[in-house]
């Protein structure tokens, strides 16, 4: 495991982005300047991860000019989002931008893209940002998720109301991005599920395209209204209660990767596991009694009707953040071990205490804001859990973990520093 030196962050809304980066990178030089410094060498950065609102998207290019000025040498990731994040902090639908640096040995990550393949790197984990309107995204994700050992990617898709930009040391617009990790830069990442099962998981027995039409054997739609509460009911008379009603995927075929090293979580008594990929419920086929949801489906797949549950929510966010801070307790080795193991020099990088450097946070933009009660209440969630460490994130058109493609989740991910 690398020994990281310090993750420095700084974060800032204005209307004008000069002075929102400006104000960012002050407190950034002032984390700097106030720590130590081991035989009076800093560790200079060499990874940042900026996100910025949508606010900002057409100054995007002049915002990463501004980034390369202050911190040269520096290689950037980044994206656009309706929200960012940063420790405890929220900036929903208002001009703000977070940064993060980080003095990560250059071998030991290399930034990719469409045009800058990642060659003959052997990336590990990769944090990956994507356009929505990617053809074929699923697909470049799955592709992505093959070229790591682990199969393990974290990560979402930039988000915003005209263009959905993401960064890789250049900005993009379709495609994925990202920066790939080797096997020396520990993470520990998991998926938090906003949604709540309110019926049974049953088998899909008769599918076509996006039209499920028997589960277990039953018409669809049938069991639909049954879990709901309204059998019987015409479906037009109880369209509020379908309208708020989504669905949960699983493949019973899709086996946790081999070499996960424990990303996975599995389903517990009325929770999802992170196995579970939620859709919306698009439409109803009473002739058939089938219903159609937002993805391809086939027979076999595991499906449960859903709500959104804010205190299911909580709770499971703070059950993750329980799980991140015990394995990175537990398994935090010591300095001199991991030195040795990595061969780098520690006076390279600024001394931290064992356990979690920094962290990368992506929840979907219909979780932030109000869903969690109040302004900022779902990152202040994590940083209690947490503590106060140094995080980035945004708020994302759809979470990625894995192979997957989620909705109505967080992905948090941190940085297990190897002293």
């Amino acid at each position: 495991m690398a020994t990281l030196g310090a993750f420095l962050t700084g974060h800032a809304t204005h209307p004008d982005w000069r002075v929102a980066v400006a104000l960012s990178a002050a407190q950034i030089d002032a984390q700097r300047a106030a720590g130590p410094r081991p035989r009076g060498r800093t560790g200079a950065p060499t990874l940042g991860w900026v996100y910025f609102s949508d606010h900002y998207a057409p100054h995007a290019r002049e915002l990463l000019d501004d980034l390369r000025g202050r911190w040269p040498g520096v290689a950037w990731v980044g994206a656009v989002g309706v929200g960012i994040c940063a420790s405890g902090v929220e900036y929903f639908d208002e001009p703000a931008v977070t940064l993060m640096l980080a003095a990560i040995p250059r071998r030991h990550f290399r930034v990719f893209s469409g045009a800058r393949p990642l060659g003959d790197f052997a990336a590990h984990t990769a944090q990956v940002h994507a356009d929505p309107a990617t053809p074929d995204l699923g697909e470049l994700i799955a592709d992505m998720s093959d070229r790591t050992a682990t199969g393990y990617l974290f990560g979402g898709l930039a988000s915003g109301r005209s263009r959905a930009l993401h960064l890789a040391d250049e900005v993009l617009q379709g495609g994925l991005s990202g920066v790939a990790f080797g096997p020396e830069v520990a993470i520990v990442s998991r998926v938090t599920q906003g949604c709540q099962p309110v019926g049974p998981s049953r088998r899909i027995t008769a599918a076509q395209g996006n039209l499920v039409s028997a589960l277990d054997g039953e018409g669809a739609l049938d069991c639909l209204l049954r879990d709901l509460d309204v059998e019987g009911a015409e479906p037009r008379a109880v369209l509020p209660r379908l309208r708020q009603t989504l669905v949960g995927l699983s493949d019973p075929h899709d086996p946790p990767h081999a070499n996960a090293d424990g990303f996975d979580t599995p389903a517990r008594r009325g929770a999802f596991g992170s196995d579970t990929l939620v859709r919306h419920l698009v439409g109803l086929d009473p002739a058939r009694r089938g219903i159609a949801i937002a993805d391809h489906v086939e027979a076999g797949q595991q499906l449960a009707f859903c709500q959104r549950n804010t205190e299911a929510a909580r709770r499971d966010l703070v059950r993750i953040c329980a799980e991140i801070r015990d394995e990175v307790e537990a398994e935090a080795p010591p300095v001199a071990r991991a030195v040795a193991r990595d061969g780098d020099d520690p006076a390279d990088a600024w001394p931290t205490t064992g356990g979690i450097a920094g962290a990368v946070y992506v929840s979907c933009a219909g979780r932030g804001g109000p869903h969690f009660g109040a302004p900022s209440a779902e990152l202040a969630i994590v940083r209690r859990a947490l503590g106060d460490v140094p995080l980035v994130g945004f708020f994302a058109g759809g979470e990625i973990a894995r192979h997957h493609l989620y909705g109505y989740t967080g992905v948090l991910t941190v940085f297990r520093d190897g002293r």
